[in-house]
């Protein structure tokens, strides 16, 4: 019998494993594939728990997928119109958080892997790899199932991430890759003194205001082939002064990039230091760039892969889908130094909102579209 994917979808939700609590649900998933016969391992680091999930022989043909079963906290549980852990489903729509966010595309993939193997076993392998810390800090959730992956001789030869992807239509959008993401912690260092007196000082907000207003005066690039325009945000500005008479010691800014594959967190480093290292030669005010990257852009290349993915959504739901790399961060900043990976889930309006939730039919037609990349694969 199919295993509904919409049914483990509301018993996940009813795990409350806000990151990085597991609450469960690794637990749930590991007791359903087990009895499908895939053999699965805790892979547990620095107190969080991931969950890996094999069927079909090391070494063979595998398709992956790659998914999370934390979530954000449901903030005032009193504003929701439903309990955020009730999985209650009410007018064909599934309420609860990680409705959206992805505890359904994890039970989209598991669904149709479980069918595939009870119902047509391949002439290959699948491997699930389930992680608890997605929402979090992520260095203990993906980054340790594959570290232990290379550690066992596990492997996947593409994987397909689960996370929503389609802005406002189900299947009009896939991620081939994602922009970089890194963080500049910027500590400007001048001579405290008294505002009435400035040439006694150095005003470490003078010399910050003018190195943020390079670093924002003229636009990264204009784009590449496959992405956007990178972007550069200057997020907070803060000195922490009571007094308005007094020149400063200290201001510190913090300014967020998101960019794309004409640049490298190196580039993008070795260019904010060198314009600190001007600004301070014409200032006297020292800086400390701190840099803090959270993940390289990447792009996988348009070839039998994406076809094949895309083939599977537009049979499924009508729609071609755009091969975009807008976005965020997603876990697939991990896996692509792996294997070959794509994104492809659900519409992703209400994720992390309170009253998350998702139509009932869009995760049935996602097992759909994963049950048809999977034939297809090993057909």
């Amino acid at each position: 019998m199919p295993l509904d994917p919409v049914k483990l979808t509301a018993d996940l939700i009813r795990c409350p494993s806000v990151t990085p609590g597991e609450g469960g649900a690794l637990v749930l998933l590991a007791e359903v594939l087990s009895r499908a016969g895939f053999a699965c391992t805790r892979v547990d680091r620095n107190g969080i728990a991931n969950l890996f999930a094999r069927w079909g022989a090391k070494g063979a043909k595998t398709f992956g997928f790659n998914g999370h079963t934390d979530v954000v906290p449901v903030g005032d549980a009193a504003a929701w119109t439903h309990d955020p852990f009730g999985g209650e489903i009410h007018d064909g729509v599934l309420w609860g958080r990680g409705a959206t966010d992805m505890k359904s595309g994890v039970a989209a993939f598991v669904a149709a892997a479980v069918d595939l193997v009870t119902e047509a076993p391949p002439e290959g392998a699948v491997i699930l790899a389930i992680t608890g810390d997605e929402e979090g800090a992520g260095r203990d959730g993906t980054r340790a199932l594959l570290d232990w992956m290379a550690a066992t001789g596990e492997a996947m030869s593409v994987c397909l991430v689960g996370e929503p992807t389609c802005p406002e239509v189900m299947g009009e959008m896939m991620k081939i890759g994602r922009r970089g993401s890194m963080t500049f912690y910027i500590e400007a260092t001048g001579v405290q003194g008294h505002a009435a007196y400035p040439h006694r000082a150095k005003n470490p907000l003078h010399a910050l205001i003018d190195l943020l207003g390079q670093m924002t005066g003229a636009p990264l690039d204009t784009g590449t082939a496959h992405f956007d325009p990178s972007t550069l945000q200057v997020t907070t500005i803060d000195c922490g002064n009571p007094a308005n008479n007094v020149i400063p010691a200290k201001a510190r800014a913090t300014v967020n990039i998101r960019f794309n594959d004409a640049h490298s967190a190196a580039s993008l480093i070795a260019w904010g230091e060198g314009l600190a290292a001007e600004v301070s030669a014409a200032t006297g005010v020292s800086f400390a760039m701190n840099p803090e990257v959270s993940g390289e852009s990447f792009l996988t290349p348009p070839g039998a892969f994406v076809a094949l993915v895309a083939r599977a959504v537009e049979a499924e739901t009508g729609v071609k889908p755009v091969l975009s790399t807008s976005g965020g961060t997603s876990d697939a900043r991990f896996v692509k130094d792996h294997c070959p990976v794509l994104e492809f889930g659900l519409v992703g309006r209400t994720m992390h909102q309170v009253d998350e939730r998702i139509e009932v039919a869009q995760i049935e037609t996602l097992k759909r579209v994963y049950a048809r990349a999977l034939r297809e694969y090993f057909a």
